[in-house]
């Protein structure tokens, strides 16, 4: 399930810090009731293979209605903007957008904003095979060993075998983590995606690269689902993975 809030300034413009995700991030939390919030951000769900943790949501990049001008590393901004919101949880999604309907405003950073509307948007209907367009940027990283015995962070870009592979199995933990059975299956794969696509974004000092671009999604339906709710990949609750559908294939 998705929340798609449109927002403005009191002023009518506004400018952020191009890496804003934390900002957000930090938004949905305040907003959450106090024991999801906490739930959610000590300790998420855990696949019982492998262990790892995730949140099970994402938000995509704030979406300017005019387009805005970039500078000095700030984004400004003229009239509404739109964030998108997406979650499997249920209990999420009815706690944050009835806690932000409830507030006469809310600030990201020093600006104070209204909410012009919040709707509620189902999971998109299933189908075997679709075209994606990336809301905020996906990202996929394995952590590698050093010659000298530390670590480094790798992070796979669409056009490697891996991107794919690790896309997929990202998805099935999700799923065992949520759910606690095994499905399997499917591909992630570039459709409309260049070296341009390419983002960084910064993120509490961490430098992560992630890519934009449309993709084609055919994915077993469980895992469909679960795509667009949670998003793809890594890091989801910073801002990455979000999805929409650009066009359905057949």
């Amino acid at each position: 399930m998705k929340l798609k809030i449109k927002f403005r300034s009191e002023g009518g413009k506004f400018s952020l810090p191009c890496n804003y995700n934390e900002l957000v991030q930090g938004l949905i939390y305040s907003y959450l009731d106090k024991h999801l919030s906490e739930n959610l951000h000590n300790e998420g769900f855990a696949d019982p293979l492998t262990k790892r943790k995730f949140k099970f949501f994402t938000f995509s990049r704030i979406i300017p209605e005019d387009k805005p001008t970039i500078k000095d590393g700030k984004l400004f901004v003229k009239g509404s903007a739109i964030l998108h919101i997406s979650s499997s949880l249920d209990n999420f999604i009815h706690s944050f957008g009835n806690n932000l309907l409830k507030a006469e405003y809310f600030n990201l950073g020093n600006t104070k904003f209204s909410v012009e509307y919040i709707s509620v948007e189902p999971s998109p209907k299933y189908s075997e095979k679709v075209l994606v367009k990336v809301l905020s940027p996906i990202t996929i990283y394995s952590t590698l060993k050093t010659p000298n015995g530390g670590k480094k962070t790798y992070y796979y870009n669409p056009f490697e075998r891996e991107f794919n592979q690790l896309l997929i199995q990202n998805l099935e933990k999700k799923y065992r983590a949520l759910f606690g059975e095994k499905i399997q299956g499917g591909y992630i794969k570039p459709y409309k995606v260049s070296t341009k696509n390419e983002r960084i974004v910064i993120f509490k000092g961490t430098v992560i690269k992630g890519w934009d671009g449309i993709y084609e999604l055919s994915l077993p339906r469980e895992l469909f689902k679960l795509a667009f709710d949670t998003g793809l990949g890594d890091k989801n609750s910073q801002g990455f993975g979000c999805i929409d559908i650009w066009k359905r294939e057949g």
